[in-house]
């Protein structure tokens, strides 16, 4: 599974899976039967807590390895 359309890196695979099973028992996905890219975008009571504490590590995580990858590129370009 995808979150946001790319890959993740392997590092923050983990977090995602816990991510999807949390959503998964959430109302807006049992209930409301929206997307889980919806559901995981959600700030409303139907997502649990520990699910938007899981969407923020894994956000952070994602954001981490990115930046990572940009001062690496950016090493090796000349100015």
């Amino acid at each position: 599974m995808f979150l946001g359309g790319e890959e993740m890196s392997k590092s923050c695979k983990g977090l995602a899976l816990e991510l999807v099973k949390c959503l998964s028992e959430s109302d807006c996905i049992k209930i409301e039967n929206r997307p889980y890219k919806e559901c995981a975008g959600e700030k409303s009571p139907s997502i649990p807590s520990e699910g938007v504490g899981l969407r923020a590590t894994h956000f952070n995580c994602k954001r981490g390895h990115s930046r990572k990858v940009a001062i690496f590129i950016g090493a090796g370009q000349d100015r």
